[in-house]
């Protein structure tokens, strides 16, 4: 397809686009995660608790190999989906709550698979919640509108900022800004493989020394692998792989996706379409009516 995409000028060769070979060892570590939280939802019951998901999680990516990580898993349930009440950093760690029917969820987890980092978020409910199927039908638009911006060459601000428009229509509230810095998105990367890797608070000190790398040159060269609603953000994508995740909340619930995006040169692309939300959409049709209609119509 012909794509007026533009990216930072003069960035690092850290931002290289993707070879072919790094594109399915990406996907590999991405189809990876996915089956995990595919696989630990479908485990769920009433009275698991979020702590109790987590270790299950993790412990499923290290009996299959995982060794280092972006970050370690994250989960959240009821109104911490919609991060309710969250003002620091550690209201985002795995707690004792624990699942109710009803309720919805959100596992998240970032493993380092051969090499190849991912990042994912899966959204799930336990039971019937109308509200959490209006938002997850609302997210099909978001992706969209992502890959649409990227493509036509806008800055990554003024996506962010199409986003909070779109959601805003959609009588959605803005969760992703609770996320440190605010972020919708960040560059991820490949890491060296030497074996089991220090974490600390849950991150991974490999990808946390790129991600320091890709900020010190960014500062340098006019861009950021942190894609917010600041000025730092004010360049097109820069090329490689972005975990982007749009996350929509009302009254006490909220949902995303989270998956990567594969910057060119001249392009952009989801890195994969076989993904659990957009199986959902495919197998449900998002209906076409006002989500914020639905909303009133849903809510309790």
């Amino acid at each position: 397809m012909t794509s007026s995409l533009r990216t930072a000028t003069g960035v690092s060769a850290a931002c290289a686009p993707p070879t072919g070979e790094e594109l399915d060892g990406f996907r590999s570590s991405q189809r990876i995660a996915y089956e995990c939280t595919e696989a630990v939802a479908a485990t769920l019951r009433p009275g698991v608790t979020e702590k109790h998901a987590a270790h299950q999680m993790r412990r499923w990516l290290e009996e299959r190999g995982v060794h280092d990580w972006f970050h370690q898993p994250f989960v959240w349930f009821g109104d911490r989906t919609a991060f309710v009440g969250f003002r620091v950093p550690l209201q985002f760690f795995p707690t004792n709550r624990r699942l109710e029917e009803g309720m919805p969820f959100i596992l998240d987890c970032a493993p380092v698979m051969n090499g190849y980092t991912s990042d994912v978020g899966y959204s799930g409910c336990l039971g019937a919640n109308p509200v959490f199927d209006v938002l997850m039908d609302g997210l099909a638009e978001h992706r969209s509108l992502v890959l649409s911006g990227v493509r036509s060459g806008r800055t990554l601000r003024d996506i962010y900022d199409d986003v909070d428009r779109l959601l805003a229509t959609q009588g959605f509230d803005n969760r992703h800004r609770r996320y440190p810095f605010g972020v919708i998105a960040h560059r991820v990367d490949a890491v060296p493989e030497a074996g089991p890797a220090p974490v600390i608070a849950r991150f991974g000190l490999n990808n946390l020394r790129n991600l320091g790398r890709d900020i010190r040159a960014g500062r340098r060269q006019g861009w950021s692998p942190l894609w917010g609603p600041y000025r730092s953000s004010d360049h097109g994508a820069t090329p490689g792989l972005w975990a982007v995740e749009p996350h929509l909340g009302f009254r006490g619930v909220g949902a995303k996706f989270e998956e990567l995006l594969v910057v060119t040169r001249d392009d952009a692309f989801w890195l994969d379409d076989d993904v659990p939300h957009v199986r959902r959409w495919r197998r449900v049709p998002t209906p076409a009516v006002n989500d914020s209609e639905e909303l009133v119509r849903a809510a309790p």
